[in-house]
């Protein structure tokens, strides 16, 4: 008998406990900043309070019984580059991107089932929401005019490069986030068919600067997805919560992640909500021990690798098993075609490009396409997570990493192999007979 999840209950629950804890804990602390004329900003989602501070106020903070801990919020490193592989170009030939073929979505679009009725989220450099690939699929997009409130959050609050600090409406300073949400969702209706959820809808939250990330800005963006807010930051609506996230990014040591765990406890609060987590590897490879950084690293996360269109591993793709906090954790779980991907980019052109970042979307479309064929699985990572695991093609591979061989799967190599959502599909279809064939017989 397959696992029932909660459904919307499971996330409401989740979210009220998290704010009740938060407000509670930080009570104290927030009424002395305000006293002190301090400017913060109330992480609930990870139960940390944000703010800029000098010498003095850090060792003021030092002193207070509620402050368990004082992390620095750095900014000092870009955004590994993804490798562009051909210029941009405006056209491509009327046909389905590679990627979106190997992992076999069209057969699961000619099931009927496209994305519909599936909200997906990506944070990143930001979107350029009206592109030609992407417009149709915004969920603050009626087909006339365009709302942003609840659908866009810009966790940028000073500098922000073309885009500004706090922009009002999607907008992307870097290319990386447009490119990542046309694999995700991407379709033209004509000759650009990029994406494997075409008729999802997504939202977007912006948590890099040109390329720069820190903790709290990753945070800010989770916990906008848990509980979405209109455009000032008010009014949170659980009921408005995305069903599965791309993060096509990793937290360096120079970005403040010095603490691996340091977003751990994040993770598993929205995974615990019944969002699905989607993260890349990271572009470290192809030595062993390179998947390191948040939050790739964490077992509440679907961490990604890297295919090339000749069914190898892409040398870039970072491999397991995760030391860096001590866990000899299989990292990653699954791969998804991340080499020479075309899908759109700024100005409403496209380009291709490599890395784990463009793996990741694979993957994150893949299991909207799930929820859209069973939408029961909408608020149950787990058993998304079952099911493309199950249903994965193991890599041709001599490389072994960990002490394990590559016939064992997993393996810190490419997991459990890349992903093949029709037969994920296949495996949908047969648990929901069998659910029902138990229903129709009845049971003591």
């Amino acid at each position: 008998m397959r696992f029932v999840a909660l459904g919307e209950g499971r996330l409401t629950a989740v979210v009220s406990t998290l704010r009740e804890h938060a407000t509670q804990d930080q009570r104290e602390l927030r009424q002395a900043l305000e006293q002190r004329g301090l400017r913060y900003r109330s992480l609930w989602a990870i139960n940390a309070i944000a703010l800029e501070a000098d010498t003095d106020t850090l060792d003021w903070l030092a002193g207070q019984p509620e402050v368990a801990e004082i992390i620095w919020d750095g900014a000092q490193r870009r955004l590994p580059e993804v490798r562009p592989d051909i210029a941009a170009t405006a056209k491509s030939p009327s046909a389905i991107e590679w990627g979106v073929e190997r992992i076999r979505a069209p057969e699961v679009w000619a099931a009927g089932f496209l994305g519909q009725g599936v909200l997906v989220a990506g944070q990143d450099t930001g979107y350029q929401w009206d592109h030609p690939a992407l417009k149709s699929a915004y969920a603050g997009w009626n087909g006339t005019t365009a709302v942003h409130d609840y659908h866009w959050w810009d966790a940028i609050h000073f500098g922000g490069g073309s885009c500004g600090a706090n922009a009002p409406a999607p907008c992307d300073d870097h290319n990386h986030g447009t490119h990542t949400m046309g694999t995700l969702v991407g379709d033209d209706g004509g000759a650009n068919q990029i994406g494997v959820a075409p008729q999802a809808r997504w939202i977007g939250c912006r948590n890099m600067d040109q390329g720069d990330g820190t903790p709290s800005r990753y945070a800010e963006c989770f916990q906008f997805f848990l509980a979405p807010t209109d455009l000032s930051g008010n009014n949170p609506d659980p009921a408005r919560a995305p069903h599965v996230i791309n993060n096509s990014w990793g937290c360096t040591a120079s970005e403040g992640c010095t603490d691996p765990n340091i977003l751990r406890t994040l993770i598993e609060n929205v995974q615990a909500a019944g969002i699905l987590v989607v993260a890349s590897a990271g572009n470290s490879g192809s030595a062993c021990n390179t998947v390191r950084d948040p939050a790739a690293i964490y077992a509440a996360s679907f961490t990604v690798g890297a295919t090339t269109s000749a069914e190898a591993m892409s040398s870039f793709s970072s491999r397991g098993p995760v030391t860096v906090d001590g866990s000899q954790r299989i990292k990653p779980d699954v791969v998804a075609p991340g080499s020479s991907i075309r899908s759109s980019i700024r100005n409403g052109g496209y380009a291709s490009y490599s890395g784990t970042s463009m793996a990741g979307p694979h993957v994150a479309g893949a299991a909207a396409l799930l929820m859209s064929a069973d939408p029961g699985l909408k608020r149950d990572p787990e058993r998304v997570i079952e099911l493309l695991q199950r249903s994965a093609i193991p890599i041709v591979s001599s490389q072994e990493c960990g002490g394990i061989p590559i016939s064992v799967l997993p393996n810190p190599v490419f997991g459990h192999g890349r992903i093949d959502v029709a037969a994920a599909l296949a495996w949908v279809f047969q648990d929901l007979f069998a659910d029902g064939f138990e229903s129709a017989n009845g049971s003591e």
